[in-house]
């Protein structure tokens, strides 16, 4: 098994600190996530400076903030820098230390992407621990719970990883309220993830969950999957919930019974229904005509396990930028190959050999 253990990381606590430009790539978020989990996972203390500069308000928010402070708690790190706008954070980890934990992003801002942060440093860990995050849970630009419950965790547990997640209550932008539980057992041998194709489509879903917006909204919306798609009235839901604020978010979901992908997309003010689910549509459509197996931000979502455990191999849709920068930070930590060969416009795969 190639996961790095614990007894790994205090072998390499003497490592020299690396400096992270958080200005690379795509200059975002990513970035401080992934250096923050495999700053963890190998034991390296690192400096990110310029941290988002490429968004139009840069620095830490509230979200980044709350996942360097959850990190530091996890890892009984050594922090400097960690606070509202701060540009740059230096970043020392100790010991991982299984446990529960409470994690509040302070806002609405995203839960999943705090998961995301913690989560391989706490597979790591000699213990079960069990996270409760409270936030925002439907966010835009951000995976879903909807996304990691039935796309991220069904792929993990194909490779013998073993998370559980269940949500208490939902959370839309911008009153936040969400929150859900991840319960999150330590590796017990790790597979090899292979996925080069898709089987036929045994599962179709469309759901529209809400929570304080009118029914017809959801109706407009389905009606639309249903002309564009042909999908048929048993595929589509409505879900529609409470939360302390009111919010809309369609989510599309297909399976061959190996692989599940899952596009969401946020209702806004601004927005039609049927603009809303026309770019739900476009992106299930697209994943469904390239023929890969996984789909863009799943993609994203499995490359920093692979790459800390045994590898493996995907096809996926045409990796965007984002992608690629989080390859670029993988490798500075991890002695480990990414290859991502074009076979068509729309298509590639992924190779990840340690």
């Amino acid at each position: 098994m190639k996961y790095f253990s614990e007894s790994d990381i205090k072998l390499e606590m003497n490592k020299e600190m690396k400096i992270i430009d958080g200005s690379q790539g795509e200059g975002g978020g990513q970035i401080l996530r992934s250096t923050l989990a495999l700053s963890m996972c190998t034991g390296t203390p690192v400096r990110i400076e310029n941290i988002r500069a490429g968004r139009r308000k840069s620095g830490l928010l509230r979200q980044h903030l709350a996942c360097v402070r959850a990190s530091k708690q996890i890892s009984n790190a050594k922090v400097i820098g960690d606070e509202l706008g701060s540009s740059t954070v230096e970043f020392r980890p100790g010991d991982i230390q299984a446990g529960t934990y409470d994690f509040a992003i302070g806002s609405a801002g995203s839960t999943s992407l705090l998961f995301q942060t913690v989560l391989p440093a706490l597979l790591m860990a000699d213990k079960e621990s069990t996270v409760n995050f409270s936030g925002g849970t439907h966010n835009d630009l951000a995976p879903s719970f909807d996304f990691i419950k039935h796309s991220f965790i069904p792929a993990l547990r194909t490779i013998n990883l073993d998370v559980e997640v269940e949500l208490d209550a939902y959370g839309f932008m911008p009153h936040g309220g969400g929150k859900w539980t991840a319960t999150i057992q330590p590796i017990n041998g790790m597979g090899v993830f292979d996925m080069t194709s898709v089987g036929k489509l045994e599962v179709k879903q469309a759901i529209v969950t809400q929570s304080g917006v009118c029914r017809s909204v959801a109706e407009r919306e389905l009606a639309r999957v249903k002309k564009k798609l042909q999908w048929a009235d048993d595929e589509l839901h409505i879900n529609q919930v409470e939360s302390i604020g009111p919010g809309n978010i369609i989510s599309l979901r297909v399976s061959d019974g190996n692989i599940s992908e899952v596009v969401d997309v946020v209702g806004a003010k601004k927005l039609s229904a049927e603009r809303v689910a026309g770019r739900a549509i476009s992106a299930m459509k697209r994943y469904i005509d390239s023929g890969a197996a996984v789909g863009e931000y799943l993609c994203d979502q499995l490359l920093l396990p692979l790459a800390l455990g045994n590898g493996g191999r995907f096809t996926t849709i045409k990796p965007s930028l984002h992608c690629k920068t989080n390859i670029d930070v993988i490798k500075i930590f991890i002695d480990c190959d990414i290859t991502v060969t074009e076979i068509n416009d729309d298509l590639s795969e992924v190779l990840i050999q340690n």
